[in-house]
């Protein structure tokens, strides 16, 4: 065989799906959790156990080679087991629920469903055998393995003083003074605590030196040859890499060093988003322009990356692309959308404008359902899911203010409608799924609460339509209640949630036609104010009245432009320039 057709071989064999055959395919792996499953299991005597994998994840490789390839192994699952294998990136339900064990996540199940012990990691054959005829002789559920739900929640949607300083405590008692980030043997870039710290950054010294630290640090994670953030480092410092690139992670990048470009003003943060950016266009897109959603840590699938990842572009591309998957994925995409969005709004590069739009449009097209929502994937086993309408309707507000258009607006509207109607736990929150037919039934999770809850509140700013703010409370009542709040080291997110939920974003407003030079010189320097949590409007008269007039403007014979912040508004600056000041002037105070 010639080196060229060898090459071609490998990178056929890196780019194949995660169906691949693998040794492990001597079990009969199953591939949903659905009811008829469980009666299987109940009907034959036998139990259920759960391999939830990563298609980019490392010790989920390793564990196929040396752990589900093993004999015995294979002998007792096919004896007195159903073995089911699932992508995690296409179940978010099931991604979300058990998220903290890491992957390899192994669940086992008796037939009515109930979880009989839970491991995160990679398990060797000989302790997993065990493991297996344990669980045969003594089907006890461990009591970690019991699933702890909350059953009171707060009546108030507003967070309690003395939880909003226990948050604040460990917000303090957590963060890494010497690293930065927080105090963890895995780093990463945690969005919600660095954007809790730039909102504070001008006003609070120190979160602006540890906002600063952590944002300098995480760079390292950033790949110095392709582009392309890594998801975390271990042993406690930003040095030991794993080198898979997921797209949440090149995401939460682009999007938090936008905003801190904006807010700090430093050129390195930019470039940083840039990086990433970059990647994303060689790798993870589509040639209709939507995205994939993983790169694997691995070239060889099982054996660590970093004699790969230590060479440079040429000798790393004459070996071959670690596999991508090639998935599409709503909620993936979504993330991505906004980041990019956000990164035209406080740039003004136009480039990343349009590749949002162009992947927004393709996810419209290929995932929308009816009623306003969004599928994850082209062929769901279960879902709806709530990340996926969640993240678009991020996206589509984000772009709604990028572009002023309507129609990114009622897109916006519509995924919140669908959520309302679909996610909404009884008491207080929002569920990760809609109710199957199976005895796994989705559960809440805290982080996709905070983004609900945030993203709610700001739109019926933008919409005026309360249904919004009472989604915004009702998501506050399950994320402030006080074994949800504290259950984690850190949640800057719930103290973001409380912050916004508290007050009116600052709320920038030009009056003119879409053509007037002026009118849109003065909009794009509304767009590039720092934060997220802010109002953008622009008035062109022929489109009827703004959506929420809840500000009666006068229409003046020339463009104009109007802050309304901290209790007051503006008188109108006629350009760019004025506007600026006119900001400068009313956000000082």
């Amino acid at each position: 065989m010639t080196r060229h057709a060898w090459i071609l071989l490998l990178l056929f064999a890196l780019t194949t799906p995660a169906t691949q055959a693998k040794e492990s395919d001597k079990i009969n792996w199953r591939d949903n959790l659905d009811a008829s499953l469980f009666s299987e299991a109940r009907d034959s005597n036998r139990f259920v156990l759960l391999n939830l994998e990563a298609v980019w994840c490392h010790w989920c490789h390793v564990m196929d080679d040396k752990t589900y390839s093993n004999d015995k192994v294979a002998d007792t699952l096919s004896k007195k087991y159903i073995a089911v294998r699932i992508d995690h990136d296409a179940r978010p339900d099931l991604a979300q629920r058990y998220r903290r064990y890491g992957w390899p996540a192994t669940i086992i199940f008796d037939g009515s469903g109930q979880e009989i012990v839970k491991r995160a990691g990679f398990i060797s054959p000989e302790n997993f055998q065990r493991l297996l005829n344990a669980v045969v002789d003594d089907p006890s559920p461990e009591a970690a393995a019991r699933l702890v739900q909350v059953e009171q929640f707060n009546e108030s949607p507003l967070l309690a003083d003395e939880i909003r300083q226990t948050l604040l405590n460990k917000r303090n008692r957590n963060y890494d003074a010497s690293n930065g980030g927080l105090k963890s043997n895995q780093k990463f870039l945690d969005a919600d605590s660095v954007e809790y710290n730039l909102t504070l950054a001008m006003e609070d010294e120190e979160a602006n030196q540890r906002v600063q630290q952590t944002l300098d640090a995480a760079i390292r994670l950033i790949d110095p040859v392709w582009g392309g953030a890594y998801q975390y480092s271990t042993f406690g410092d930003w040095e030991h890499p794993h080198f898979e690139k997921i797209m949440v992670t090149q995401a939460r990048y682009i999007r938090i060093y936008s905003l801190a470009y904006a807010t700090l003003g430093n050129p390195n943060y930019l470039d940083a988003a840039n990086a990433i950016r970059s990647y994303m266009k060689r790798f993870m897109t589509d040639s209709a322009g939507a995205f994939y959603t993983s790169q694997d840590a691995d070239l060889i699938q099982g054996k660590k990356g970093h004699s790969f990842f230590a060479l440079n572009d040429a000798d790393r591309m004459a070996q071959g692309v670690p596999r991508i998957d090639k998935n599409i994925y709503a909620q993936e995409n979504g993330r991505m959308i906004e980041a990019l969005a956000t990164l035209y709004e406080l740039s003004g590069d136009e480039s990343a404008l349009n590749e949002a739009l162009a992947a927004a449009n393709w996810i419209i097209k290929h995932r929308s359902l009816d009623g306003g929502g969004f599928a994850h994937g082209e062929n769901d086993q279960a879902g709806p899911y709530l990340g996926d309408s969640l993240s678009m309707g991020r996206a589509a507000l984000q772009l709604y203010r990028a572009t002023a258009d309507r129609y990114w607006l009622n897109k916006a509207t519509s995924a919140a409608v669908f959520i309302g109607e679909h996610f909404t736990q009884e008491k207080a929150g929002f569920v990760s799924a809609v109710a199957n037919n199976g005895p796994i039934q989705p559960v809440p999770h805290l982080d996709e609460n905070i983004s609900a809850t945030r993203f709610f509140n700001l739109l019926a700013q933008y919409s005026g339509d309360q249904r919004f703010k009472k989604l915004a409370a009702h998501g506050m009542k399950y994320i402030a209640t006080p074994d949800i709040a504290t259950r984690r080291i850190d949640e800057s997110g719930i103290l973001l949630a409380d912050r916004e939920t508290a007050n009116d974003p600052a709320h920038y407003t030009i009056i003119g036609a879409k053509s007037n030079v002026a009118a849109k010189a003065m909009y794009a320097e509304a767009r590039s104010q720092p934060g997220w949590y802010k109002r953008i409007e622009w008035w062109d008269t022929t489109e009827g009245p703004l959506p929420n007039p809840d500000v009666k403007y006068p229409v003046l014979d020339k463009a104009s432009g109007f802050v309304c912040t901290n209790g007051r508004c503006s008188l109108p600056a006629f350009d760019q320039v004025k506007y600026r000041e006119l900001i400068t002037l009313l956000e000082d105070g």
